[in-house]
């Protein structure tokens, strides 16, 4: 029998001697600062030595810390290795990619086919997120939308979005002129990007085409980029819209751009973990969607 404490005990051992700190433990794990003080203190009695110096703001390892330290790291990543292999072999050949709500809806989900054609021995798993998914544990790969930049991923660039006036024909906009009159369709942009000259909106598209407006926040507003997309399909409104996810009511006609003048945007970018990059699930989404999307 291996004597051995709390596999509970050591799993918070190991997060509070990374961190450095209980608190900062204790939000990892998803209990109480009392909670991990609590599991120290029991350790610390199981083993019979003192594993922290406690300070005002943060803990320190012991001699007996540094020393019992690597070996559970090792032991608990060796764990945690061997549980997603696991996992992975259950849900062979599944391929999960995650994307932006938007980008999922208007130009994932309409190819989701293709992908089933090119690979039909294996299952295409579709994430929509707004949130940042885990590329480690939650999904293969995902197609992010902003500035580029994401620390600890590999990065593919695949094209930056574009915004203009996009319209239904039978609104017939002959000049810019004529938005003085037409009701402007505004989609709000998140608090992360609402402060980026990057997000577009109407004032900014406005002042470049020389167009003055007396309102130009006014008009019709949705929090949901797709909902505003659905209301310029439908006449209700000149959009400045991205013209990546309305790609295919342009080409078909069902919208039109009256006017030249874009604005560049966001880019959108491949991302995936480098402990992924060799999953075959990976690999496999990387030829995929630079085959559909790099341009």
């Amino acid at each position: 029998m291996r004597k051995l404490p709390p596999l509970g005990a050591l799993r918070t051992f190991e997060a509070a001697a990374r961190r450095a700190s209980f608190k900062h433990a204790a939000d990892e794990l998803h209990v109480t600062p009392t909670a991990v003080s609590h599991q120290i203190r029991l350790l610390e009695e199981s083993l019979g030595v003192k594993l922290f110096e406690r300070q005002t703001r943060k803990v320190r390892l012991t001699p007996a810390g540094h020393q019992l330290f690597p070996a559970v790291r090792d032991g608990l990543d060796g764990m945690e290795r061997a549980v997603l292999a696991v996992q992975r072999s259950a849900q062979a050949n599944v391929a999960t990619l995650t994307s932006t709500v938007a980008f999922m809806a208007r130009r994932l989900a309409p190819r989701a086919g293709q992908f089933r054609t090119a690979y039909p021995d294996w299952t295409l798993r579709l994430d929509a997120s707004d949130q940042v998914v885990d590329l480690d544990h939650d999904a293969d790969a995902a197609i992010r939308y902003g500035s580029g930049s994401y620390p600890g991923l590999v990065v593919e660039p695949l094209f930056c979005d574009r915004f203009a006036p996009v319209c239904s024909p039978g609104l017939k906009l002959a000049s810019v002129q004529d938005l003085k009159h037409a009701t402007l369709v505004h989609f709000e942009w998140g608090a992360g990007a609402r402060d980026d000259e990057r997000a577009p909106v109407w004032h900014q598209w406005l002042a470049h085409a020389g167009v003055e407006v007396t309102d130009p926040q006014a008009g019709l507003s949705f929090t949901d980029e797709i909902h505003a997309v659905q209301a310029t399909i439908a006449g209700q409104g000149v959009g400045l819209l991205s013209l990546t996810l309305v790609a295919e009511e342009l080409a078909s006609g069902v919208l039109v751009q009256p006017f030249g003048l874009t604005l560049e945007s966001f880019r959108y970018d491949l991302v995936y973990s480098e402990r992924a990059a060799e999953r075959p699930a990976t690999r496999l989404l990387r030829d995929w969607v630079k085959a559909v999307f790099a341009g």
